[in-house]
């Protein structure tokens, strides 16, 4: 048996590269599980960086210089960031407020649109509406404990948020200037050949591209065609119900499913079983399949090509080790992945073990 193992471990690990890879991995992943909160400013200016190399790239190929591509796209980087800080964050946090503020007599409400079932459904009865609504207000309770207690122990990092507004375009502006002496320092501590690291790179660097600028402009596209869509038909919390649509297709499949029970629920609570709110339904359902069936292939025509059940098993695994960044770096996580078993060296078949053995005629 000792010798089965040894002789699996020397065919994956023949070459030092494959151990080199495996010590690189070994730190990334003991580093985001004991700094992860210290590196977030790091990791977030470099996933902002990457997103402004396709402008950058853009504006090389019209000839520009250096220099020039670089001040435009950090210029266009600087309007997005603050324009979100200064325009978009406002809206949502008084929208969230006043949403807290009103879920009680939303709750009321409810609750009196439920009892209308009982009436045309046989169904479900008013006790057992009744439980519900109960449950519900109880777990609200529980939820309002939360939210008052997590606000008390985040007061300090306050002081640490203000610190990563102002460290984050710093950290982007050195990502993009001094992107190729940082890249050329890190490779100074690799080997000299290293295929299979450039394989996993060259994999990495197409798809996660791809991948990341592609949910950028996603995001954009889909939160903002919602918020005018809401907005036009006069569903409440518009805003913070929009970003929540835009910021869920970088959850594939589950990020759809969890985002509409709180539109529809508002628009039910809002409405009732009316027009208005059954037009938010169509509206909303079309948004959905313009984006699975339209933007979606048009935007990651080439970007990563995984089947739905591993960016689900992705999404929980990588989410139940780093919580929500884990969640949202989930498909570009599982691309790494994909990449290191894709171009991790295969033993050849020995023809003494049982291979094809090659004839001469």
């Amino acid at each position: 048996m000792l010798g089965i193992v040894r002789s699996w471990f020397d065919r994956l690990f023949a070459e030092e590269e494959t151990v080199v890879l495996l010590l690189l991995l070994a730190a990334c992943l003991v580093l985001m599980l004991t700094l992860g909160n210290v590196l977030v400013p790091i990791v977030a200016s470099v996933v902002l960086a990457f997103m402004m190399q396709g402008i950058i790239a853009r504006l090389s190929g019209m000839g520009m210089p250096r220099w020039l591509t670089i001040t435009i796209a950090y210029a266009v980087f600087v309007s997005v960031f603050f324009g979100v800080l200064v325009i978009l964050m406002p809206l949502v946090w008084q929208q969230l407020t006043n949403l807290f503020q009103e879920l009680p007599s939303m709750l009321r409400k409810l609750q009196h649109l439920l009892l209308l079932l009982p009436q045309r459904s046989e169904m479900f009865t008013e006790q057992q509406i009744r439980d519900w609504m109960a449950l519900a207000s109880k777990e609200l309770g529980s939820v309002g404990q939360y939210l008052l207690s997590f606000s008390i122990a985040q007061l300090p990092n306050v002081v640490g948020l203000i610190i990563n507004i102002v460290l984050i375009p710093i950290l982007v502006f050195f990502f993009l200037k001094d992107k190729e002496s940082i890249l050329a320092w890190l490779a100074s501590f690799l080997p000299g050949r290293r295929p299979l690291l450039s394989a996993v790179w060259a994999e990495m660097n197409v798809q996660v591209a791809n991948y990341v600028r592609g949910k950028a402009v996603e995001i954009v596209i889909v939160g903002f065609i919602s918020y005018i869509s809401f907005y036009v038909i006069g569903l409440n919390y518009s805003a913070l119900l929009a970003l929540a649509v835009g910021l869920s297709v970088v959850i594939p499949y589950i990020g759809a499913a969890v985002v509409t029970l709180p539109v529809l629920l508002v628009g039910f609570i809002q409405w009732g079983w009316g027009g208005e709110f059954f037009t938010l339904f169509i509206v909303y359902s079309v948004i959905q399949a313009l984006d699975g069936n339209v933007l979606v292939p048009l935007l990651f025509s080439e970007a990563v090509n995984m089947h739905p059940v591993a960016i689900i098993v992705a999404v929980l695994v990588f989410g139940g080790l780093w919580g929500i960044w884990g969640v949202f770096f989930a498909i570009p996580l599982a691309t790494l992945v994909k990449a290191i078993l894709y171009a991790w060296p295969r033993p050849q078949p020995n023809p003494v073990d049982g291979g094809d053995v090659a004839i001469d005629e």
